[in-house]
């Protein structure tokens, strides 16, 4: 199903302002069986319409949105405001292959910034010099941008309980309007024991002292993750959460760390600190949760209903091992279930940019959304089944909870108006800034003689293949190497054989030719002789944007350079070898394949640029 956002999304916060009212009309696949009643003889496709005035579920108009309360760090003046925390460009950064480049994090946080979080974790400045000047590009930018409403999103870097690792981090965010500091060391025994090495008397003495060196620096705003909490000593949980809150901690945050518990446990755990804890009224509490036994999104409102008022989360619950919390399933969950089950909690997101975001972050680290996935997943508004089929045309409550139109995801231009190879400059950008994309001149007319290529050869041009367009412009590295040509000679009679030609970023242009088992070894090695950086090819996968013989190819490609690209993991204090990953998009699988290629080659030049490479032969250990 084509992925579309609405027109001109805008923040609503005022009560005062006009309701959004928008009627979508789409053809959709429905497939029914011959024997069925619903069968259809006529090939005409079968229309929805689908009207956000007169949504199918409890979800209030944007104009009625409860209004963000201003920020302070150590409290929340409505008690049923909930704060989201976004980790992507830290935790969900750790995912394999997730890699993004400085521009790419900057580009996420401006998006994190237009969906409304109120906390953007940027990164752990401490990691690489990459990752320093990135979080402080966005503290300078993002950080500042104030709105009509006053909102600004805090910036957070992340650092161990170490005087180094703190005073990198506020170097960093402390440029932003609102910055913070986040700081954490473990507490449960079996990281005492074979990790840190250390006493709880001696991990109480070092987290007191850090909190209060990071006041000490400026810093009003200082968050604590007593690591693995969900496996730790309860009493061992409330003194040293006690002594934080004492040197200046403004936040504590509950990490499940390895995803070990269930919503009640977790739930019990909150309430059991919120109940314990000396001084805990002076704080906010705050769940971070991993979804190793998939529980993460249950754990964290669980988390919420017992008294947690600052959530954790990341776009598309990517991150370390199985992931996070996802961003979108606790935010609608909170938005349709918040009033009749969790007490009256809401938040300040606005949904509509849901879709997009998820779209970037999606492009940006090339990990694909399974199409099942909750609210953002191909299927997640997709009927098939004829029961179902009968119900939505008799009412869209009836298995719709959510209407598409709220996290920014349209069936279809109501305007009617199909896209080919007639198609002029000023549809094409309408139909863009439907989508939800904002292009400069020079992007846009870059996508547009693309998609003139493309309506050449198709009869018509889908949104999907529009969006596929765009994310294979615009949603790529900075061009170390850029390509310019390319020849293929294959088939059964002998070798494959390719001639590639790039661009550097000179405009300098280079050739070269080889030799492989099919076409896409063959330009691979043609691309390996003009960059000359060693890599291995770690996974290679393709998919059709749309059916039919003539629909745009999409690859993804994931590599690891040979010359040992690694950053400090924040968590488990090791180097780690970086892997990059690539995606490109034509009709042609071999041009697509090869474009997956170089981008994955730029993201890691941009990366040995920009950092300071080290050879993986050690493990840095946490510091007192």
């Amino acid at each position: 199903m084509a992925s579309t956002l609405l027109r001109n999304p805008t923040f609503f916060s005022s009560p005062s302002l006009p309701t959004f009212s928008s009627t979508i009309t789409t053809p959709l696949s429905f497939h029914f069986p011959p024997s069925s009643s619903l069968h259809h003889r006529s090939s005409t496709p079968l229309r929805l319409s689908c009207s956000i005035s007169d949504p199918p579920s409890p979800l209030p108009p944007h104009s009625l949105r409860r209004r963000r309360p201003d920020y302070i760090p150590n409290r929340i003046s409505d008690p049923n405001y909930v704060r989201i925390f976004d980790t992507t460009l830290r935790d969900g950064e750790q995912s394999p292959g997730a890699t993004l480049t400085s521009k790419e994090k900057l580009d996420i946080a401006r998006q994190l910034a237009k969906l409304g979080v109120d906390i953007i974790e940027a990164g752990f400045p401490a990691a690489s010099k990459d990752d320093f000047e990135a979080v402080k590009t966005i503290a300078e930018t993002v950080g500042n941008a104030v709105d009509e409403n006053g909102y600004v999103p805090v910036i957070c870097g992340l650092s161990r309980c170490n005087k180094k690792d703190i005073q990198t981090a506020w170097d960093a965010v402390r440029y932003a309007k609102r910055p913070r500091i986040h700081t954490f060391i473990a507490t449960s025994d079996i990281h005492l024991e074979y990790k840190l090495k250390k006493s709880k008397k001696e991990v109480i003495e070092i987290a007191r002292e850090m909190v209060r060196f990071a006041r000490s620096l400026g810093c009003e705003d200082v968050e604590f993750s007593p690591e693995d909490a969900g496996r730790s000593e309860r009493e061992f949980l409330y003194e040293i959460l006690g002594e934080v809150i004492k040197a200046g901690a403004t936040t504590l945050n509950i990490p499940d760390t390895v995803g070990i518990t269930l919503p009640s446990e977790f739930g019990q755990l909150i309430a059991d600190l919120k109940a314990n804890t000396p001084g805990i009224e002076n704080v906010v509490i705050s769940t971070h949760c991993q979804n190793d036994l998939g529980l993460s999104t249950a754990n964290t409102l669980s988390g919420a209903h017992a008294g947690a008022r600052q959530l954790e989360v990341t776009i598309n619950g990517i991150g370390e091992r199985a992931g996070n919390a996802s961003l979108e399933e606790v935010v609608m969950a909170i938005k349709c279930r918040g009033d009749h089950v969790l007490g009256g909690l809401y938040t300040g997101i606005d949904t509509r940019h849901i879709v997009m975001t998820s779209k970037m972050v999606e492009d940006y680290t090339g990990m694909q959304t399974q199409p099942h996935k909750a609210i953002v997943g191909a299927n997640a508004f997709a009927h098939e089944s004829g029961i179902h089929q009968d119900g939505m045309l008799k009412h869209k409550g009836t298995y719709e909870i959510i209407c598409p139109e709220e996290i920014g995801l349209e069936r279809s231009n109501d305007a009617g108006i199909v896209l080919g190879k007639l198609s002029g400059r000023h549809a094409f950008k309408d139909r863009l800034t439907e989508l939800g994309y904002q292009l400069d001149d020079e992007q846009l007319s870059t996508i547009f003689w693309r998609f003139k290529s493309v309506a050449e050869q198709k009869k018509r041009v889908t949104d999907a293949d529009i969006i596929a367009l765009v994310s294979d412009e615009v949603f790529q590295p900075e061009a170390v190497w850029k390509l310019l040509d390319i020849q293929i000679t294959c088939g059964t009679l002998g070798l494959s054989t390719a001639t590639v030609k790039l661009a550097d970023a000179d405009g300098k242009e280079h050739c070269a030719c080889s030799m492989g088992t099919g076409p896409v070894d063959s330009a691979y090695k043609a691309v390996d002789l003009i960059v000359k950086e060693p890599t291995t090819l770690l996974e290679y996968s393709m998919n059709a944007v749309t059916e039919g013989i003539d629909a745009i190819a999409t690859t993804r490609v994931l590599v690891r350079g040979n010359n040992n690209y690694v950053s400090t993991n924040a968590i488990t204090g090791e180097e780690v070898q970086r892997t990059f990953s690539g995606t490109g998009a034509g009709m042609d699988i071999v041009v697509s394949s090869v474009k997956a290629y170089v981008g994955a080659l730029n993201k890691m030049l941009d990366f040995k640029e920009n950092s300071t490479t080290k050879v993986l032969s050690r493990k840095v250990k946490v510091p007192a």
